[in-house]
């Protein structure tokens, strides 16, 4: 299973009941951040999630929406008497940008490692996640993000059988592990079929709509879009300032066909954004004007 909850759905500026951009995604014991604008800590306690399990942050890019709230964040980790490693990923110049924060967070009883990027398209390998950052089109380096969770394909009793594998390696085979007994080698792909459709997040926010948003995308359980304009005549503003429109995400959402569409990152001046839903449905029916504290438990298709 795969937890999301959108923490901040603001775009600029806090509101009384609209923090900066920030979302975690929690699965099997492990954390995972996309950008941490100011109020992700008061969204997390109301949220009733804890910071203590965050092993990975990842950044669009470096706007003050999108990481103003990362010093604090840090030093409540520490108060928690963290000690395990966190990774921080973001385009490059993150280290600097970060040590720049850390002036008011000086000491911290956990290391920081960086992963840099700079290519246009980089894919990692962590915990239970597979993420793949992608570079968007904003008026600085800014990248989105697909967070994928992996699913083994079905165990094969019969296959197990004929081959004569012990049963007591049955289970760790099934869970990917290559196991040696009394002299021969077992491996994993004896006795599972083909990988099964698993999970996949994806988010995208502050940029123009360009290709690559619809190529991740595609066939998405959960698409999480930014949408800084709803009202009518701000086509303009989100072309000058590499935003989007409610509308055009939603174009997006039709090309890639997700299961839904969750807008975010509006601008201190939508205050209604539920307002402008009816013509975004038009074009997408499976999406949400999103608000704080958003929530879904992705679960693996049984059938599949």
């Amino acid at each position: 299973m795969l937890d999301i909850c959108l923490l901040g759905t603001g775009g600029m500026m806090p509101l009384p009941y609209r923090w900066l951009t920030s979302m975690m995604a929690r699965c099997d014991g492990s954390s995972l951040l996309i950008d941490c604008g100011e109020g992700t800590q008061i969204a997390l306690k109301e949220k009733g999630w804890s910071p203590k399990p965050i092993d990975m942050i990842c950044f669009t890019h470096y706007h003050a929406d999108h990481i103003s709230g990362l010093p604090g964040l840090l030093l409540t980790m520490g108060n928690a008497e963290r000690t395990e490693p966190l990774v921080l990923v973001g385009p490059r110049g993150l280290e600097r940008v970060v040590s720049a924060l850390r002036t008011i967070a000086p000491e911290l009883p956990f290391e920081l490692r960086f992963v840099e990027l700079s290519d246009p398209r980089h894919h990692l390998d962590f915990g239970p996640y597979q993420i793949d950052a992608y570079r968007v089109n904003h008026n600085v380096v800014c990248y989105g993000y697909a967070v994928s969770i992996p699913r083994k394909g079905r165990f094969d009793v019969e296959r197990a059988k004929a081959q004569g594998i012990p049963v007591r390696l049955w289970n760790r085979l099934q869970k990917g592990e290559t196991m040696e007994y009394e002299g021969a080698l077992y491996t994993p792909d004896m006795v599972l079929g083909p990988p099964r459709k698993g999970l996949k997040v994806v988010y995208c926010t502050d940029t123009r709509p360009v290709p690559v948003i619809v190529e991740f995308a595609k066939d998405a359980d959960l698409f999480i879009c930014e949408g800084m304009y709803g009202e009518e005549g701000k086509e303009a503003k989100a072309r000058e300032y590499k935003h989007m429109t409610f509308y055009e995400a939603a174009r997006l959402a039709k090309e890639a066909n997700p299961k839904a569409l969750w807008l975010t990152h509006y601008s201190p001046s939508l205050t209604r954004p539920e307002e402008y839903m009816d013509k975004v449905k038009e074009i997408f029916p499976a999406s949400i004007a999103a608000r704080d504290g958003r929530t879904a438990e992705l679960e693996f298709d049984e059938d599949e």
